[in-house]
């Protein structure tokens, strides 16, 4: 089911280059709607959205306060939830915003030998929009992912968009919505609830940044938004990269393999083990545990296509080949996975140790499991506090300062050619 892959094989950086490489969906059928979409709530706005929400989710809708959720709705959401599940979304919450606490950046100046004032002021953005899918699946663990860290950057308004197909609205969602401090709450989705968030409406105001994952529409629209707005990313299909020393139970690292693939049909879930028998007992484990599965068939499609096991010689040969990857998720589980860390770069979030399951990550470890895809931890974080605060640079000159570095100025100006440039900082210790 999962193909084999050595690390001494003549081949191997082809296989590999074959087995991470996907095809994407074709995006020129795709560009079509999205650009007509976006065209059409950016000029005909709340009538475009109750038009669009209509067609795509079959609602029916009359009026933008259809499409509302009401504030009450959002408190009461609670109660129409299984209490257990409330209990793990609350818990889960508080060890969110614990960990993400610990992010907050504060604003800091200095003053250099000459009595110049530098720094920076931060400060949270005002308003940003989050996109929840629905449709298949609801996550509410996105929902405290994404508002969570925003509210404890300080973002002063946290609109929240969600599809809901045929007006079923989830209460999970809400209730998450709820406890993470989201503010508003409208029922749209699609590439149209992006140009809502983007432009604005009548009734909804635009947003500074747009996070969160959806469909290809919604990854497209994003994109073709940015600029006009920030977004937090363009997300591919969901990782999970394991290094193991063959002592850890096998079933164990099947069903983190499996975690991965159960997303969808192009999720990569790849082992990497210096230990030959214990590579061919997890083979032997997924076949036999794969029919118990309630999403067996989108798991054995994502192994068949983009799974692999990979036999190294050794752990360090595993590390050189994991930060080639740059996975989303890495998990070491390792007798000592301290030891390999300083031999990670490339990996949006490193699991370290044989109880460490990257679902709890998904979930409730704390750190944020927004995290970069497709190679991308090459250059990119996860999301965090930081994604929602904005940085300006403190600049005082003293008088001092202006006749230093206006020579400075002055002469690297002329040096580009730029004299009005060198005589603007000239001027200040001429006079």
């Amino acid at each position: 089911m999962i193909k084999v892959i050595k690390y001494a094989d003549a081949d191997f950086d082809q296989q590999l280059r074959e087995t991470l490489a996907f095809d994407e969906n074709s995006v020129s059928a795709i560009e079509i709607v999205v650009d007509d979409i976006l065209q059409q709530v950016r000029r005909h706005g709340d009538a475009a959205l109750i038009a669009l929400t209509n067609k795509f989710d079959r609602t029916q809708a009359a009026f933008i306060e259809d499409l509302t959720v009401g504030a009450e709705v959002l408190a009461s959401a609670l109660s129409a939830v299984d209490s257990e599940v409330t209990d793990a979304l609350m818990a889960a919450a508080r060890r969110i915003e614990s960990y993400h606490q610990r992010q907050i950046q504060n604003s800091w100046s200095y003053r250099d030998e000459s009595g110049n004032l530098l720094g920076q002021k931060i400060v949270p953005l005002a308003r940003v929009g989050l996109y929840v899918p629905g449709g298949k699946a609801a996550y509410p663990s996105s929902v405290l992912m994404n508002a969570i860290p925003a509210r404890v950057a300080g973002v002063k308004e946290i609109v929240m968009v969600a599809p809901t197909p045929n007006g079923v609205v989830n209460p999970v969602v809400l209730a998450a919505a709820h406890i993470a401090g989201v503010d508003r709450v409208y029922k749209i989705g699609g590439a149209q609830a992006i140009g809502a968030l983007a432009y604005g409406t009548q009734t909804i105001n635009k947003v500074d940044k747009i996070v969160g994952p959806g469909n290809a529409y919604v990854a497209l629209a994003k994109k073709k938004v940015f600029g006009t707005v920030g977004i937090d990313m363009i997300a591919g299909p969901s990782e999970i990269l394991i290094i193991c020393d063959g002592k850890t139970d096998p079933d164990w690292i099947v069903m983190d393999l499996f975690s991965q693939a159960e997303h969808d049909e192009l999720s990569q879930s790849i082992l990497i083990t210096n230990d030959e028998s214990f590579l061919f007992r997890v083979q032997e484990r997924a076949l036999a545990l794969l029919p118990e599965m309630p999403r067996k068939s989108v798991i054995k499609k994502s192994l068949e296509d983009r799974g692999a096991l990979i036999l190294v010689k050794d752990l360090d040969e595993a590390c050189k080949i994991a930060n080639s990857i740059a996975p989303e998720h890495l998990e070491l589980s390792v007798e000592e996975p301290g030891l390999l860390l300083d031999q990670i770069d490339n990996a949006g979030a490193i699991f370290m140790g044989r109880y460490t399951s990257e679902a709890l990550g998904d979930y409730c470890a704390g750190p944020n499991h927004v995290l970069p895809t497709s190679g991308t931890a090459r250059f990119s974080s996860p999301l965090g506090v930081y994604d929602f605060q904005k940085r300006t640079s403190l600049i005082e000159v003293s008088e001092s300062g202006a006749r230093d570095l206006g020579r400075i100025a002055a002469k690297l100006a002329r040096e580009e050619g730029l004299e009005a440039h060198a005589r603007s900082a000239e001027k200040r210790f001429q006079s």
